[in-house]
């Protein structure tokens, strides 16, 4: 299995710390992540009643199942943490500008796991400043290969 990753994650946000979670999938759900029919563009993570969900993450039904064990491909999904890792998350999002955002789902040991962020939304001119970088880093490393 691939892991799946939210590539426009970096771009948007800066990254302050990185956190493993389960999550809870039905069966066909499973499957289908496992044949890569997942996606986690524009998802996150939301709290409710002191529990995380991840929100907006597609998973496509299962195309080898029965239509009736299939799933709804935008279900909130129950993300699972210690209790003392949520409760800290939930003091820190209450800090401004700062929100959980999923950035990969990976298998590990036979269970699909989820990498959270805890992160802050870049501005316009931190986005350009870090394209700015990333081109000079590229250009550096072309120098030297020659």
């Amino acid at each position: 299995m691939k892991s799946i990753i939210n590539r426009k994650a970096k771009h948007d946000y800066e990254i302050l710390e990185t956190y493993e979670a389960g999550i809870v999938l039905l069966g066909t759900e499973v499957k289908s992540i496992r044949s890569g029919g997942a996606n986690l563009k524009d998802s996150y993570v939301d709290i409710e009643h002191g529990e995380l969900y991840i929100v907006n993450f597609h998973i496509s039904p299962y195309k080898f199942s029965n239509i009736t064990f299939n799933h709804d491909p935008y279900r909130k999904k129950k993300l699972l943490l210690h209790k003392s890792q949520i409760r800290k998350l939930i003091g820190k999002i209450k800090e401004k500008g700062l929100t959980l955002i999923p950035l990969s789902v990976y298998a590990k040991y036979g269970k699909i796991k989820v990498e959270i962020a805890l992160a802050k939304g870049k501005k316009l001119y931190d986005k350009r400043r870090s394209i700015k970088e990333s081109d000079i880093k590229r250009e550096q490393e072309r120098s030297l290969k020659y």
